[in-house]
């Protein structure tokens, strides 16, 4: 019998991890925000990539797989992937966004997003954060780990309103202790 348990509790504790890699972020596509937001408003997370962006492509495989970055991101935020060379239009709060200067087959890198200017990408990756009206907060440039995403997504959906000053940052960002691991 004990060696039962044993059992159980080894292939549990070996098992479990490699359940919780299954998890993923449930990205939505800019076309399907305003209906989101319209059943259960949320903050919002847009990662603005490109193809050819190194640093995209490490939080990718880094920060977006992290189990408590998932988990936090689909309890508090819709979550959209936005390609910042991609050719496909999209529609965001009654207007249309197109990449016109998008050369099919081009190597490297391509025509910016109409879109992505509007948000005030300048490098990549860029995390842009909109409020539940889909107003931008900020965009937040440059490659983030789970525990220093960890600090915008927390300051963002707990402590973040319009007006908030600088120095009510600056108090949430020394007195916050990361928790993700």
């Amino acid at each position: 019998m004990m060696r039962s348990v044993i059992l159980a509790f080894l292939v549990f504790s070996f098992s479990a991890p490699l359940l919780s890699q299954g998890a993923e972020i449930n990205w939505i596509k800019v076309d399907d925000l305003e209906a989101a937001q319209a059943k259960e408003p949320r903050k919002v997370l847009i990662d603005v990539y490109t193809k050819w962006c190194g640093p995209c492509k490490m939080m990718m495989r880094n920060t977006f797989t992290n189990a408590d970055v998932i988990s936090y991101i689909n309890e508090n935020y819709y979550a959209v992937k936005f390609d910042a060379e991609g050719p496909d239009p999209v529609e965001f709060k009654g207007n249309t966004f197109s990449n016109p200067t998008y050369v099919p087959n081009k190597p490297g890198r391509n025509g910016v997003h109409e879109l992505s200017r509007a948000f005030k990408v300048r490098a990549y990756p860029t995390i842009v954060y909109l409020d539940e009206e889909l107003e931008m907060i900020a965009p937040i440039s440059g490659y983030k780990s789970p525990q220093q995403i960890e600090l915008y997504l927390k300051f963002f959906d707990t402590a973040y309103a319009s007006g908030t000053s600088q120095e009510e940052w600056d108090a949430f960002q020394s007195s916050f202790t990361p928790t993700f691991q």
